[in-house]
């Protein structure tokens, strides 16, 4: 915004606010601003320009609404002389991973967690205290992490289990494959000599997590092959006793007496028996 002659604060009734134009947000979005609103206030002004004994607004339509809604009968705002005097700043950066994680925890010298949380529109802000996960990392790792290469779970629950030198080779690797996957870094670091690893007495290592999941695929083997076999004998004793059966049956039915009987009061009985016995698979046995 050009801060030029003429541009004053001042507190304006949210009465006599008016939108030049609404602006649409996320629903989350929406909510945070709420939240920070309603533990800290409202930090940043409006820009206004008055017009017919009216306040037009030229930037802060959410920040309004969220006041408007909240019950706040003043806000600060800018007022500029003229439409023309506001112009956008569009060139304002947020605040990158590290840079946040930085502000956060330097902001904890002068305001409570809590507070911030609230202002924030979280429950809690620990995961955002990232402090001294980046003490572990090495640096190339965290200007990574800071580029948003590298996701977060990378760095916390695979790379901070090898020694920071080993984790440069490691990033190298990923970036040569183009792979920053969680699944990639965690092969990358089970393969790291012994010397370079990081054994933490709180956490299981991905050794000692790689060791139970081979237990635990060996007991799920060995678990299908009991399966198996089980479904397997069932097979084949249903096998040996439709054999029996077959057996038994063309044994009655080359007796004369009984096919007599049966053409005589079971034909079609007597003619589907002949066809199961003496024509497998729909061909006549001569």
């Amino acid at each position: 915004m050009d801060k030029g002659a003429g541009v004053k604060g001042e507190d304006v009734a949210v009465a006599k606010l008016v939108p030049l134009q609404e602006r649409r947000a996320s629903q989350r979005g929406y909510q945070r601003l709420l939240a920070s609103i309603r533990a800290v206030g409202l930090i940043e002004p409006l820009c206004v320009y008055e017009e017919a004994g009216r306040y037009v607004i030229l930037d802060g339509y959410l920040r309004y609404r969220a006041c408007r809604e909240l019950g706040i009968d003043n806000v600060p705002c800018l007022l500029l002389p003229t439409k023309e005097a506001y112009t956008c700043n569009r060139m304002v950066n947020n605040l990158s991973p590290v840079q946040e994680t930085r502000m956060l925890n330097q902001s904890l010298d002068t305001i409570d967690e809590g507070t911030i949380a609230k202002a924030l529109g979280l429950v809690s802000i620990k995961h955002r205290l990232k402090d001294k996960l980046l003490k572990q990392l090495h640096p190339d790792v965290v200007l990574a992490f800071d580029q948003k290469s590298i996701p977060l779970r990378v760095c916390a629950e695979e790379l901070t289990h090898v020694k920071p030198s080993h984790q440069a080779a490691i990033l190298k690797e990923m970036q040569k494959a183009g792979d920053f996957s969680a699944a990639y870094a965690r092969t990358l670091v089970l393969r790291a000599p012994a010397e370079m690893r990081i054994e933490k007495s709180r956490r299981k290592s991905p050794w000692q997590r790689g060791a139970q999941q081979k237990k635990a695929l060996a007991t799920k083997l060995e678990q299908a092959e009991q399966r198996y076999e089980f479904y397997s004998g069932l097979y084949r004793q249903y096998v040996a006793d439709l054999l029996k059966l077959c057996i038994h049956v063309r044994g009655l039915i080359s007796n004369k007496r009984i096919a007599a009987y049966m053409t005589t009061h079971h034909s079609a009985m007597f003619d589907r028996f002949q066809e199961i016995i003496f024509e497998p698979k729909g061909k006549k046995v001569i």
